[in-house]
């Protein structure tokens, strides 16, 4: 999903001052230390709702914003709208041609849902960090994955955008496969690859280009 160009509009006609894109920059970081809380049992588990509104609170008290309870509920929702990259609902009806598609996310299974809906994503299968009780980059999340799907981890291709955030965690146990995304922080987003990726594509048609070779 392109996060920032939804989060950023949503925040720009919030009334919140400040550049919304600074700002969706600014959320999106809080997210990845609450996470780690929650894996490392300093903080008790909570669905992404719970954990962006209280980021967001967090943001808005720092930046001295303050915006009615009614539009931080808005914004949050924002999350549950999110648009996909231009390639993504084609490439995975071309990858579902070929084998069996699941979403793996940090997102939780209502969240999920939203997303698969708004966006008319067609998965095989929507799975949640929600079902592990952990979050990515654990690797209960990723063993959850492999045995409700009735495989070995060793037969499982995940693909993301910045594959060297889990492969550690993951023992090289499946493969990977390295989507870049350059516009994700907006233009003059830095440049980004992963020599450790199995597979390092620039979209989805040609990661299924290069599972049918």
């Amino acid at each position: 999903m392109d996060w920032r160009s939804g989060i950023a509009e949503a925040l720009r006609t919030s009334g919140a001052s400040g550049d919304p894109q600074e700002l969706a920059d600014a959320w999106r970081a809080r997210y990845w230390p609450i996470l780690a809380e929650v894996n490392n049992g300093a903080r008790p588990w909570g669905n992404f709702d719970e954990h962006h509104l209280e980021t967001l609170d967090d943001l808005l008290t720092e930046r001295g914003v303050d915006l009615p309870s009614e539009e931080r509920r808005r914004l949050v929702g924002t999350w549950h709208r999110l648009d996909p990259w231009p390639d993504v609902r084609s490439g995975l009806d071309a990858l579902r041609r070929q084998r069996p598609t699941a979403a793996l996310s940090n997102a939780h299974v209502a969240l999920l849902v939203d997303l698969a809906r708004h966006a008319d994503l067609r998965f095989d299968c929507l799975l949640s960090a929600e079902l592990a009780h952990a979050y990515k980059p654990a690797p209960e999340v990723y063993q959850t994955a492999a045995r409700l799907l009735g495989v070995e981890p060793a037969a499982l291709m995940l693909g993301w955008l910045l594959t060297r955030w889990i492969s550690g965690a993951l023992a090289r146990l499946d493969q990977t496969a390295f989507v870049d995304r350059p516009l994700e922080y907006g233009l003059g987003s830095p440049a980004r690859d992963d020599p450790e990726a199995d597979q390092s594509v620039g979209d989805l048609h040609e990661l299924v280009e290069r599972l049918a070779g």
